[in-house]
């Protein structure tokens, strides 16, 4: 990759990966199952953060261990998360994001069409589905009965369990909060392709309908469904500002925002192996995590300086350097071949000659058409040019689904 690079490789740099993190959620489609597990030994928690904010915590007790948390009170339930207090590993499971858990409707995941979350309503907090989709309708699964300060449980709806997901018969780190449409108080309502429970379908969400700046941008329907897999987001006036450059520490977050729909990303993971951390990236910034997942698992990158220099915009060319860097570490993680296969014929570009990411940009051409010209048209990909919001979001949206479906024909194959 060359997103911090003055110092310009002539040949691409070998990328050194090891399987340190387990592939645990890949797209829906590849055959997961779901276990169950006891109903007592997992718990959902209101988490506050910040200004009255909240964000769900889920964890689960591992039998015979210390305990994880403990429970005091009701209308809410207040709980006092212990595993705050000392080192967790091998005691707790636990699960922060929205790669660690999803809804699942008769043996349906709705992980990429549902996200998670808490908001508050008529004195409690109210555990919700909110549809990533414009045309799918609200989830209601369970609140907390009341409102304090500090962590509260929620208490699941009639209908809704906890259980795991599966593969192959062994139990991942992935919870599922799953239910049938039997068992689910209130009506049932169809979506265009999988099951959902209608409980309040007049509640404001925001969708990407919402983004008032996109309408005639050429990458349009392709930030759409970034969205909808929460690669990225709009800001909270309502626009995407596709036209805004990106800078170095944004398409980090970006990119592993991006890996994460593939499979679980863990921020706190510790690298096995020496890494010395860019020497202008302070530990209280808020991308360093991700930089420094990033540094170990893909970036590869460095200079005499040491400097990621995070507020540095980034090219068209290190965008597609690292987009490849991308998909050979989530080939590796899901047990595919490492090489870029070509799946289409490369775009002809006439101003790449010479560049010293000609190879790079013409081989990602060729694979699922990740590198195109400028706003799709014409033969010019202008590699030095700063990256555009709305074309970064198209490149990994390309490089997420391009993998996705690699995965998918191998998974085809082995079922045959």
């Amino acid at each position: 990759m060359k997103i911090n690079l003055p110092l310009r490789l002539a040949t691409l740099a070998t990328v050194t990966f090891s399987s340190f993190i387990p592939f645990n959620t890949p797209v829906k489609a590849a055959g997961f199952e779901e276990q169950a597990i006891d109903q007592e030994g997992v718990i959902a928690i209101a988490r506050p953060y910040g200004q009255n904010k909240y964000d769900l915590l889920v964890i689960e007790q591992i039998p015979g261990k210390q305990a994880c948390w403990a429970e005091n009170g009701s209308n809410p339930v207040l709980v006092d998360p212990l595993l705050l207090n000392f080192d967790f590993t091998g005691i707790c499971r636990r699960a922060t994001d929205s790669n660690g858990y999803s809804i699942r409707v008769d043996g349906t995941d709705l992980g990429l069409d549902y996200l998670l979350r808490l908001v508050p309503r008529n004195g409690e907090l109210v555990l919700v589905g909110t549809p990533r989709v414009g045309s799918y309708s609200e989830i209601v699964l369970g609140s907390t009965k009341g409102l304090a300060s500090g962590f509260m449980k929620i208490i699941l709806n009639p209908g809704w369990q906890f259980s795991k997901r599966a593969y192959q018969g062994k139990a991942l780190g992935h919870f599922y909060i799953s239910g049938s449409k039997a068992a689910i108080a209130g009506d049932v309502a169809a979506t265009p392709s999988n099951p959902s429970v209608t409980l309040n379908p007049d509640t404001n969400t925001t969708t990407t309908a919402g983004l008032k700046d996109i309408s005639n941008n050429p990458y349009k329907t392709e930030i759409e469904k970034a969205v909808a897999l929460g690669i990225v987001s709009g800001f909270e006036d309502n626009t995407f500002r596709p036209q805004d450059s990106v800078t170095r520490e944004q398409f980090v977050s970006m990119a592993v925002d991006a890996i994460a729909t593939v499979y679980k990303v863990d921020l706190a993971t510790q690298p096995q192996r020496d890494m010395i951390p860019f020497k202008d990236v302070e530990s209280s910034r808020w991308s360093a995590n991700k930089i420094k997942w990033a540094q170990w698992n893909f970036l590869n990158v460095g200079n005499p300086n040491n400097t990621f220099q995070p507020t540095e915009s980034i090219t068209r060319a290190e965008l597609i350097d690292t987009a490849r860097r991308m998909a050979i570490h989530l080939k590796n993680q899901l047990d595919l071949p490492r090489e870029i296969q070509q799946t289409q014929e490369p775009a002809k570009f006439s101003d790449i000659s010479g560049s010293w990411a000609q190879t790079v940009i013409t081989e990602m051409s060729g694979y699922c058409g990740v590198a195109t010209p400028i706003n799709e048209t014409g033969t010019e990909f202008a590699p030095d040019r700063k990256a555009t919001r709305d074309y970064t979001t198209a490149v990994l949206k390309r490089i997420v689904e391009c993998v996705k479906s690699e995965a998918q024909q191998a998974n085809n194959k082995t079922n045959q």
